[in-house]
C-alpha cells in the first residue's frame, strides 16, 4: 500500500483517538516536505484545529507522537509552526524499490474503475503546403499528451482533421493549372506536399502582382484584393468544387493525394500516428446541415446578402459567420460537423483540440455554438492552446524567410547531431549503420525534448545547436544517461557481478541514494499531474531531474569498482530502476533511448 494512503488512514485514527472526533473529508492534507526542512511528508495541521481545540504546535506534536507510536515506517518527526514533518524509515524506501522492480508498468494506472473515452485531435494540416515548424510542436504535443492521458487508465483515440477543401486549396490547384505544365511529384523529383506548396506560393506571388496593377490603376487596396482576377477565379473554382464539377474534383483528388502521401512520410519520420483521420471535405456537409437546422429554429439568422450568422452578443462576443452569401462553408461550419461526427463515432467523454493560441477565439465560439444547438457534450470540449515556436534568425533554411519546413528541420537535426557527436568523439567506435541509427535517434530526441520541456502555453525559441548539447537540460543528456546505465549493467554481467532479485531492507544507504529513491517515488504523481495539466513539460523536466540526480550519484558512489559485492549489487539494482523510469518517461514523450551511445 502507498505510504501516503497509510499516513492518511493513520491520521484519521490518531485524530479520533486523541480528540474523540473523526476529521471531515479532505481536511487531511499531505504534501512533500520542502527541501530546506527535515522530513519526507508534511501534514498541514490547520484544518484539524477546530477538532483539537489546541494551538497548531501542540496539535502537531500530539499527532506526530501518536503516528510514531503506531506506524513502524515513521522514524521521526518535527514541527515547524502548523506543519508536521514526518520522516520515513529507510527500510520503507528499500521495500518500495523492491516492489516497483516487479512492476513493468510502474507509474501507470492499468485498471481504472471508470475510465474515460477521450478524443485528442492534433496536426490538422491544410493540403496546400508542407508541414512546418508549428506543426511539429502541434504533433509532438498531441502525441505526447495522448500517451500521458493513456498512462492514467483512460481510453484515448488520436484523431487528425485534414483541411482538404476551401479557398486555400483552390489557390494551389488554380496555380498548378496555369503554370504547372502537367508537372507531378515524380517528374519534379520532390515530395508531393512540397510541390503543391510551391504552387500555393506562386499563386500568392501572382495575386500580389495583380493587386499592385489594380491599385496603380486607381482602385483602392481592399477593393483590389477582392476583385483581382486570380482570387475571383479561385472563388469560382470553390463554387464548382462544392457543385461537384467533375474536372475540378478530379484535379482536387489528384493534388490532395500528392500532399497526403508527403504528410505520411513526415509523420513517420516524426514518429507520430493517428487512430482515425477525418477530412473536412467529408464533414463540412454535416456542418452545413447543422447550420441550416439552427437557422430554421431561429438559433441563427440570415443577412440580406444570404449569409448565415450566429449572434453571440449575449455572451459578450460579436456575430460569427457560418455560411457565406454564396452558400459555401467556413472553418467554423466544418468544425461543427466534425465535432458531431466524432461524438457519434466514439461517444467520447471528452474532446481535446491541440491548436495554437491564435485560435483561442475560434474554439470559444465553437463551444458556444454547439451549446446553442443543444449538444450537452459541448462543455466537455477543451482547447489545448499552445504558444508559437520560432527559430533564431539564420539558423535554419526557411521558405519565404518565415516558414520553417518540417522536413528541412528533421534533416538539419540529424546533420547537427552528427556534427556534435563527431566533435565530441562519442560515436567513433561504431559501424556506419549503427552510427547513422544512433544519430537519427539523438537528433529526433533532441528536437522532441527541447520542444516538449517547455510549458505548452509559452511561446518558445528553438535553437537546434543548443538542443543537441550533451550537457544540461537536453534530450541527448538524458539519452546518454540511459545509455550509461545500460553500459553499467552490461559490464556488471561481464564481471559476474550479480544483480540481486530483492534488496535487504536493512541495507545501509547514503543520503544521495535515498534522494534518488524518493525521486523515483514521485514518478506516479508526476504522471498524474501532467495528465491533469495536459503538460508533457512536467514529465520532461522530471526525467531530466532524475537523470541529473543519477549522474551525481554515479559520480560520488563507486558501483562496479565497489569492493563490497552486496553494495555493488544494490547500486546496480537502483541504477536499473532509474534507467527503467527514464525509458518510460521518454517513451511517453515519444522519444527513443539508445542502449549504446
Amino acid at each position: 500500500m502507498d505510504i501516503e494512503i497509510i499516513l492518511n488512514e493513520a491520521v484519521v485514527k490518531a485524530v479520533k483517538e486523541l480528540y474523540g472526533q473523526e476529521p471531515v473529508e479532505n481536511s487531511i492534507q499531505f504534501q512533500k516536505t520542502r527541501k530546506d526542512f527535515e522530513g519526507d511528508f508534511t501534514l498541514v495541521v490547520f484544518p484539524l484545529l477546530r477538532i483539537s481545540k489546541k494551538p497548531p504546535k501542540q496539535t502537531a506534536e500530539e499527532i506526530g507522537a501518536e503516528l510514531k507510536k503506531n506506524i513502524q515506517q515513521i522514524s521521526d518527526f518535527n514541527v515547524i509552526k502548523g506543519f508536521l514533518n514526518l520522516s520515513v524509515d529507510n527500510s520503507f524506501w528499500i521495500n518500495y524499490l523492491n516492489d516497483i522492480s516487479k512492476d513493468e508498468k510502474y507509474g501507470f494506472i492499468t485498471e481504472k474503475e471508470d475510465p474515460k473515452t477521450i478524443l485528442i485531435e492534433y496536426s490538422s494540416p491544410n493540403t496546400n503546403k508542407p508541414l512546418h515548424l508549428g506543426h511539429i510542436r502541434n504533433n509532438l504535443l498531441g502525441y505526447s499528451v495522448a500517451n500521458i492521458l493513456q498512462s492514467q487508465g483512460d481510453k484515448i483515440y488520436k484523431v487528425n482533421l485534414v483541411n482538404d477543401r476551401g479557398i486555400h486549396i483552390c489557390k494551389s490547384m488554380l496555380a498548378w493549372q496555369k503554370w504547372g505544365d502537367e508537372i507531378t511529384p515524380v517528374k519534379a523529383g520532390k515530395k508531393g506536399d512540397h510541390l503543391v506548396g510551391d504552387f500555393y506560393v506562386r499563386f500568392d506571388q501572382e495575386y500580389k502582382k495583380e493587386i499592385k496593377e489594380l491599385v496603380e490603376g486607381g482602385m483602392g487596396e481592399e477593393e483590389a484584393k477582392q476583385n483581382a482576377p486570380l482570387i475571383l477565379e479561385a472563388q469560382e473554382m470553390l463554387r464548382k468544387w462544392e457543385a461537384k464539377d467533375p474536372e475540378v474534383i478530379s484535379l482536387w483528388r489528384e493534388m490532395n493525394n500528392w500532399v497526403l502521401e508527403g504528410f505520411d512520410v513526415t509523420y513517420k519520420n516524426l514518429g507520430v500516428d493517428f487512430d482515425k483521420i477525418y477530412f473536412e471535405s467529408e464533414t463540412y456537409k454535416l456542418g452545413k446541415e447543422l447550420v441550416l437546422e439552427g437557422l430554421s429554429k431561429n438559433i441563427f439568422f440570415k443577412k440580406e446578402d444570404g449569409s448565415v450568422w450566429a449572434d453571440l452578443s449575449e455572451e459578450g462576443l460579436d456575430q460569427k459567420i457560418l455560411l457565406r452569401s454564396d452558400g459555401t462553408s467556413v472553418y467554423m461550419t466544418q468544425d461543427l460537423g466534425t465535432a458531431q461526427q466524432r461524438m457519434e463515432d466514439y461517444n467520447a467523454d471528452q474532446g481535446i483540440y491541440v491548436v495554437g493560441n491564435e485560435q483561442n477565439y475560434h474554439f470559444q465560439v465553437l463551444k458556444l455554438i454547439l451549446g446553442k444547438l443543444g449538444f450537452d457534450w459541448s462543455g466537455s470540449l477543451h482547447h489545448l492552446s499552445y504558444g508559437m515556436v520560432e527559430l533564431p534568425e539564420g539558423k535554419m533554411k526557411s521558405r519565404e524567410g518565415t516558414v520553417v519546413d518540417a522536413d528541412d528541420l528533421l534533416e538539419e537535426m540529424t546533420t547537427t547531431a552528427d556534427e556534435m557527436s563527431r566533435e565530441l568523439g562519442k560515436l567513433d567506435d561504431y559501424s556506419d549503420e549503427e552510427r547513422n541509427e544512433i544519430i537519427k535517434t539523438i537528433g529526433l530526441g533532441a528536437l522532441k525534448y527541447f520542444i516538449l520541456k517547455v510549458d505548452p502555453k509559452k511561446t518558445m525559441t528553438f535553437d537546434p545547436k543548443e538542443s543537441i548539447d550533451f550537457n544540461g537540460n537536453t534530450g541527448p543528456f538524458i539519452q546518454y544517461t540511459f545509455a550509461r546505465i545500460q553500459s553499467l549493467l552490461r559490464k556488471a554481467n561481464e564481471k559476474d557481478i550479480q544483480l540481486p532479485g530483492t534488496l535487504n531492507p536493512e541495507i545501509s544507504i547514503s543520503s544521495k541514494e535515498l534522494q534518488l529513491i524518493k525521486q523515483i517515488h514521485n514518478y506516479p504523481e508526476v504522471l498524474k499531474e501532467a495528465a491533469k495539466a495536459y503538460s508533457p513539460a512536467q514529465v520532461a523536466n522530471y526525467v531530466y531531474d532524475l537523470a541529473k540526480e543519477f549522474n551525481q550519484f554515479y559520480h560520488d558512489h563507486p558501483i562496479l569498482s565497489e569492493e563490497d559485492r552486496a553494495v555493488s549489487g544494490y547500486r546496480l539494482f537502483l541504477s536499473k530502476q532509474v534507467g527503467n523510469i527514464i525509458e518510460s518517461g521518454m517513451k511517453l514523450l515519444g522519444i527513443d533511448v539508445p542502449e549504446r551511445m
